[in-house]
């Protein structure tokens, strides 16, 4: 459980923080990620994290796999449509201690235009004063979605069986915040 000093409204420092994907490719590798962050608060409430609440927008424009030709093609209509769905969102609708360190956050992530309710699991990894004085707060956490539920169904097929990109897809977050009040 994070601290009572914690309590208060945040910005997610994006230079700090990663917003991750993980995909399988061709069935026997993996393809990493990131997106970066366009706008990210949070408000975190210690004695009671049922009142605590994120917001976060990334921006689909700036997707980054280390290779420019996947990211380029991820941004067309084919996966992420960038053109018409710059931003992909997450707001919270409930947060829950699930014991030690441990919380659960429930809300509603939009990927190209599509909304779902996702849980995930992340855990407080600590809270310090930085250089400038800065008081900091640190989670991290994954989870798993199924692609085809935001609408990204493109795919191949391989000569050997299975496909080019799996459905399920694992989000990756690593956060530092920088409390602002």
């Amino acid at each position: 459980m994070y601290p009572s000093e914690s309590t208060g409204a945040y910005t997610i420092d994006p230079a700090h923080s990663r917003f991750g994907f993980v995909a399988r490719h061709a069935m026997v590798t993996k393809v990493r990620g990131s997106i970066p962050v366009k706008e990210a608060t949070a408000f975190l409430d210690a004695g009671n994290p049922a009142a605590s609440s994120v917001h976060v927008v990334l921006d689909v424009a700036g997707i980054q796999t280390g290779n420019h030709h996947r990211d380029a093609h991820l941004r067309t209509g084919d996966f992420l449509d960038a053109a018409d769905h710059p931003s992909v969102t997450f707001d919270s609708t409930g947060i829950k201690h699930v014991g030690g360190d441990s919380f659960e956050v429930t809300g509603r992530l939009t990927i190209r235009g599509v909304t779902r309710e996702i849980t995930i699991p992340l855990d407080y990894t600590g809270t310090a004063v930085d250089a400038q004085g800065l008081t900091r707060v640190g989670f991290e956490g994954s989870t798993v979605i199924n692609r085809k539920d935001f609408g990204i169904t493109y795919n191949a097929v391989l000569e050997t069986g299975g496909v080019m990109i799996s459905e399920k897809i694992t989000l990756e977050f690593d956060l530092s915040a920088v409390k602002t009040a």
